[in-house]
């Protein structure tokens, strides 16, 4: 088991949630009516993004006793994107600001050498957007990790 082929988000609004992917760039397959979609799945490049609704997702984990939904904070998980260029990180956000997410750490060289900020998507997730001079991708604009 050495794959993650689906991260799903638990929203509390589906249509708000698409509403804001759609806006930033993302493409989605909606199972449902537009208007409140049964479950979304974003046509992204490697392992693919989901969002479902947090109390259904709640009860699919346990239908009897379902867990505790959070009640905000930092919820432990954070997504990120890897960009290939500084100008790329800036101009992802400039389209999320234009959406109204929220910037708690503008993006700012880095510690490590790299350029990173982070914004919240409406149900609070953390999203880091950065970039690393000696980066590499695949063919498939995946980040390759070497030893």
């Amino acid at each position: 088991m050495n794959r993650i082929n689906l991260i799903a988000l638990g929203v509390k609004d589906i249509a708000a949630s698409l509403k804001f992917y759609r806006e930033i760039g993302f493409e989605a397959s909606v199972r449902g009516p537009e208007e409140a979609p049964v479950i979304v799945f974003f046509k992204n490049q490697g392992t693919k993004l989901e969002l479902y609704p947090l109390e259904l997702l709640a009860k699919d984990i346990n239908k009897e006793d379902p867990p505790a939904l959070s009640t905000g904070g930092f919820p432990g998980i954070t997504l990120a994107y890897n960009a290939k260029s500084k100008e790329e990180v800036d101009g992802i956000f400039h389209r999320v600001k234009e959406v109204g997410a929220e910037i708690p750490k503008e993006p700012t060289k880095t510690d490590w050498g790299g350029y990173s900020g982070y914004f919240r998507d409406p149900d609070g997730y953390y999203w880091e957007v950065a970039y690393g001079v000696d980066w590499k991708f695949d063919e498939n604009d995946m980040l390759i990790i070497e030893d």
